[in-house]
């Protein structure tokens, strides 16, 4: 077994590392992107997406999360990196079950992690290749061991699922390419549903037209760049188009990428500030693309002078129908199911970066709540709720499981047990939205208060624009 000690581990992911300048520079969004769609292909990943992530229906929360969890996991100081990596574990360990075609898939197999950690280092190299900086054969082989090193952090030590050096590394990739990937339902997803539905970024939510004009365009553009950048053997494998021009198009946009990334000041190609770009109020409007994320706010308002308005929604209630779509069907797939709530309560969990304790608590009283659902809702008993079933009975749900999570999440939420919610505690739940949402001027939030305003918005009774930032 291939053990890596904890000072090997200091020293990959110190000052020098490759691995955490790449993961920091904008277009690591490329590689990842394209990384993704790989894994997808692996059965086991794909059914496990399909089945529980929230990908599709959020994916900018996804992004940030991932985001946030990649630094965590190269993090210089150990103990963070440790505990992020249990914190992973705890999470692929409640994701299992069966896909359509009966087979097993389980989040803590080896050989599926060691593939996602496979793909990412491929696609970062293939990244360098396409964007005009093709690494020599020893950085190739050092940025291999941060990955590897990855691996063996999440597998306690043990990285021998993948090829011990780079030069090996190529064989098992391509045997893993030609015979093990399959055109699975998380693939045409991602480059056919994702691409052309994504919801708006923060920044844009509130300029619908602006972002379904950009979306037609970009959308289709994205999808061809992907495709494009993937190895011809897997396109062949799992008859993926050739678009005419996409190639030409995929090296113009890695190319690009690459030049501003080497040309353009510090700062301007990192991710902190796409993110800032994405959603101002994480950074509180500053950055050297605040001045273009202005003058897109500008270009939107006078959109919205030349367009008919759309009809007024309520941002007091939501009827229960759309109260179903927008909160509880958190995989999008039509109905309600544990994944659901489970979704729910890994984000709170990621938010909050809880230990194991207070995220098993978290977790048993969704679970609780899932099992009151059932009960009052499954009428054909058939393991999940469906929109029609919900709609029907939303009014006399009982609420005895929400006022029980809404009691672990403030446990969880109040970190120096003096039993209020202060506005630094309130704000790390919700990173956005907290002196927009809060009633009764105060800056802190007793038990009863938290409580209740928690069960005003997951019974659909009431908009709030901060639990909409958590969970919708």
């Amino acid at each position: 077994m291939n053990q890596t000690t904890a000072q090997e581990t200091v020293d990959v992911f110190g000052p020098d590392s490759m691995l955490r300048r790449l993961v920091n520079e904008a277009r690591w969004g490329l590689a990842v992107t394209r990384a993704t769609v790989l894994e997808a292909a692996h059965p086991q990943i794909g059914t496990a997406l399909i089945n529980n992530s929230t990908f599709v229906t959020h994916p900018w929360r996804r992004l940030r999360n991932t985001l946030a969890s990649t630094q965590r996991m190269i993090d210089p100081d150990r103990h963070v990196r440790s505990r992020e990596a249990a914190r992973l574990n705890r999470l692929h360990a409640r994701i299992s079950g069966t896909d359509p075609q009966d087979r097993h898939y389980d989040a803590m197999d080896a050989e599926a992690r060691a593939w996602v950690i496979a793909t990412l280092f491929e696609s970062a190299v293939t990244m360098y290749r396409l964007s005009g900086e093709s690494l020599a054969a020893p950085a190739v082989e050092r940025l291999y061991t941060e990955f590897r090193t990855l691996l063996a952090l999440l597998e306690g030590g043990d990285s021998d699922q993948l090829p011990a050096t780079a030069q090996e590394f190529w064989p098992y990739y391509d045997d893993m390419v030609n015979h093990h990937l399959e055109n699975t339902e998380a693939v045409r997803v991602i480059l056919y549903r994702l691409f052309a539905d994504v919801p708006a970024p923060p920044l844009l939510r509130g300029h619908p037209a602006v972002w379904a004009a950009g979306r037609a365009v970009a959308g289709p553009v994205a999808a061809a760049i992907t495709i494009a950048s993937l190895p011809e053997s897997f396109c062949r494998r799992v008859a993926l188009p050739d678009l005419p021009g996409a190639r030409a198009l995929m090296h113009g946009a890695y190319l690009t990428t690459g030049l501003a990334t080497r040309l353009l000041p510090n700062g301007w190609m990192n991710v902190g500030s796409f993110m800032s770009l994405l959603d101002p109020d994480r950074t509180g409007g500053s950055g050297p693309w605040e001045n273009i994320r202005r003058k897109a706010g500008q270009a939107a308002a006078m959109l919205r002078l030349i367009t008919p308005a759309p009809d007024e929604v309520d941002q007091v209630t939501r009827s229960a129908d759309r109260f179903f779509a927008e909160v509880l069907d958190q995989t999008g797939d039509g109905h309600i199911a544990w994944p659901d709530l489970a979704a729910m309560a890994r984000e709170i969990a990621t938010r909050l970066d809880l230990d194991e304790q207070d995220e098993d608590r978290l977790y048993k009283a969704y679970a609780g709540w899932w099992r009151e659902l059932q009960t009052n809702l499954d009428t054909d008993g058939d393991g999940r709720v469906t929109r029609q079933e919900y709609a029907a009975s939303a009014a006399s749900l009982p609420s005895s499981g929400l006022v029980k999570i809404a009691d672990v999440l403030f446990d969880v939420t109040d970190v120096d047990d003096d039993e209020t919610i202060d506005a630094r505690e309130y704000q790390t739940l919700f990173r956005t939205a907290f002196h927009r949402d809060l009633t009764g001027g105060g800056d802190s939030y007793s038990r009863s208060a938290f409580v209740r305003q928690f069960l005003f918005f997951m019974s659909g009774q009431r908009h709030s624009v901060a639990y909409d930032s958590l969970l919708s």
